[in-house]
C-alpha cells in the first residue's frame, strides 16, 4: 500500500523498476487502478514466478464517504505477509534475515535506499525474533514472503528517495481487531510482532474486524516515520492513494500520502511535565530518568531550586509528545516522591532532523542529520552506538565518532 501510494504520488514506474533491478530478485509487479469504497486508488501486487497469485476478492465494499482524517494515515494490509520461523525449524525454501541483509548490502542500490531498507528489515527481524524467542539474525522468511517484503520495502525506500522526501509524518495508527490465520496458527489482532513494533507509537481503534497494520507495515512506520500527530503545516503539492485488498467496514482500505513543502523551521506541539522534589534521594535520579525515557520522554532535566521553608530541592522537567502524557505522569507519581505533576502544552519550533545508520569500519553507527535554517546539514554520531562499537573493536571512542561523522558527511553531500 505504501509503494502503491508513492506510485500514485508521482514515483515513475520506470524509476522504480530501474531501482529494483539492482536487487537481483526474480519477481513481477502488477499495478492497476481499483476502487475502494468511493475512492479510486492504485493497487500493487508482487508476483513471484512459479507461485500462483492469491485470488482477489471481487465483492465490492459498502459505500462510505468517510476516509481517514489525517493525510498520512497508515492502513497496511500486505498481500503476502512474510511467514517467520526460528532458524533450524522444518521449513521450505526461504531466506533468513542475515541472508536478506547481506543481499541488500551487496545489491546495486543508492546509499540512501540501502540505508532505509536495512533499517526497516532490522526493525522487522528484531520484533519477530523477540516475539518468537529467537535471535533476530535467525529469523527466517519463507521464500514468497521474503521476496514480497524485499520488493515492498526496497521499493518504498526507492520512492522516498526519488521523490526527495526529507521528513515523514503519520497520523496515530488505526488498529483493527479480531484474529488472523498465520503459519503459527490463529493469532489475535494486532499481530504480536505488530504490537512490538508499535511500542511508543500513538494508536487509535479502527473499529474494523480485519488487519489494518501488518508487521511489515509496522516496520515501515517504525523505521521511516519521524513524528506522529496532525498533518504538519505545509504547502501541499500532490496526493496519492494506495489500496489494500477490498475489506468490509466503515472505511475504505486505502493509505493516503500527501507530499508538500514546509519551511526550514517546523512546528509541533509538546507537553511539559514538572514537579518539585525536596525529599527524594538524589542517588535515585539516574533510575528515575531511565524510567522516564523508557516511558516516552523526549528530554528530562533537573534544576536546583530553593523551595518552601528555605529547603533546597530539585525541579524535574519532562518534555514529551502529548500521547505520552499519562504514561509519564504515572511514572513520576510512582518512581518519585511527588504528590502531583504540573502539565502544560507548548508550541515548539524545530529544525528538520533525521537519524540514519551509517556503515563504518566499526559497523553500522546511528548518526543524526540536522538541517539548519541556512540549509547547511550538520551531523552528530549517536553516543551509545559509538560506545558499543568502541568496546567491541577495542578502539578509542573519538576514532569511532570521527569515522561515523566523516562517513555521514559524505552521504549528506
Amino acid at each position: 500500500m505504501m509503494l502503491a501510494a508513492l506510485l500514485d504520488l508521482g514515483l515513475s514506474r520506470k524509476e522504480l523498476d530501474a531501482g529494483l533491478a539492482g536487487l537481483g530478485v526474480d519477481y513481477k509487479l502488477r499495478v492497476c487502478k481499483v476502487t475502494r469504497g468511493t475512492l479510486a486508488a492504485k493497487y500493487l501486487d508482487v508476483l513471484v514466478p512459479g507461485v500462483r497469485a492469491k485470488a482477489k476478492k471481487k465483492k465490492k465494499a459498502k459505500k462510505s464517504a468517510h476516509s481517514h482524517g489525517h493525510a498520512h494515515a497508515q492502513h497496511h494490509h500486505s498481500h503476502a505477509e512474510p511467514h517467520v520461523h526460528p532458524h533450524g525449524h522444518q521449513h521450505g525454501e526461504g531466506r533468513s534475515y542475515a541472508k536478506i541483509r547481506r543481499q541488500l548490502e551487496k545489491a546495486d542500490l543508492a546509499s540512501g535506499v540501502r540505508a532505509r531498507a536495512l533499517d526497516c528489515f532490522e526493525a522487522l527481524a528484531v520484533a519477530e525474533g523477540k516475539v518468537h524467542g529467537v535471535g533476530f539474525e535467525d529469523v527466517h522468511f519463507h521464500e514468497v514472503g521474503a521476496v514480497d517484503a524485499i520488493v515492498d520495502i526496497t521499493g518504498m525506500a526507492i520512492g522516498l528517495e526519488a521523490l526527495g522526501i526529507d521528513r515523514v509524518t503519520a497520523s496515530p495508527v488505526a488498529l483493527g481487531q479480531g484474529t488472523v490465520h498465520t503459519e503459527h496458527g490463529l493469532l489475535p489482532l494486532p499481530a504480536p510482532a505488530t504490537i512490538e513494533l508499535l511500542r511508543g507509537v500513538p494508536t487509535t481503534p479502527a473499529h474494523v474486524e480485519w488487519e489494518t497494520v501488518t508487521p511489515t507495515g509496522a516496520a515501515i512506520l517504525r523505521s521511516q516515520v519521524d513524528a506522529y500527530g496532525a498533518m504538519p503545516a505545509m504547502t501541499i503539492d500532490r496526493t496519492g492513494l494506495g489500496a489494500g485488498d477490498d475489506r468490509p467496514g466503515p472505511m475504505p482500505n486505502v493509505l493516503r500520502a500527501v507530499l508538500g513543502e514546509t519551511s526550514s523551521l517546523e512546528g509541533d506541539r509538546i507537553v511539559c511535565l514538572e514537579c518539585n522534589l525536596d525529599d527524594f534521594n538524589p542517588e535515585h535520579f539516574d533510575y528515575l530518568m531511565e524510567r522516564l525515557f523508557e516511558a516516552g520522554a523526549l528530554d528530562v532535566s533537573l534544576q536546583n531550586v530553593q523551595m518552601k521553608k528555605n529547603r533546597p530541592g530539585f525541579l524535574v522537567r519532562v518534555v514529551a509528545t502529548p500521547a505520552s502524557r499519562l504514561a509519564l505522569t504515572r511514572c513520576l507519581l510512582t518512581e518519585s516522591t511527588t504528590l502531583g505533576v504540573r502539565a502544560s502544552d507548548w508550541d515548539r519550533l524545530v529544525v528538520p532532523r533525521e537519524s540514519r545508520k551509517i556503515a563504518t569500519p566499526y559497523g553500522r553507527i546511528g548518526v543524526k542529520f540536522v538541517t539548519g535554517p541556512d540549509g547547511r546539514t550538520e551531523v552528530s554520531a549517536e553516543y551509545d552506538d559509538c560506545k558499543r562499537a568502541a568496546r567491541k573493536h577495542e578502539a578509542p571512542l573519538r576514532d569511532v565518532v570521527r569515522a561515523a561523522e566523516d562517513a555521514a558527511r559524505k552521504v549528506a553531500r
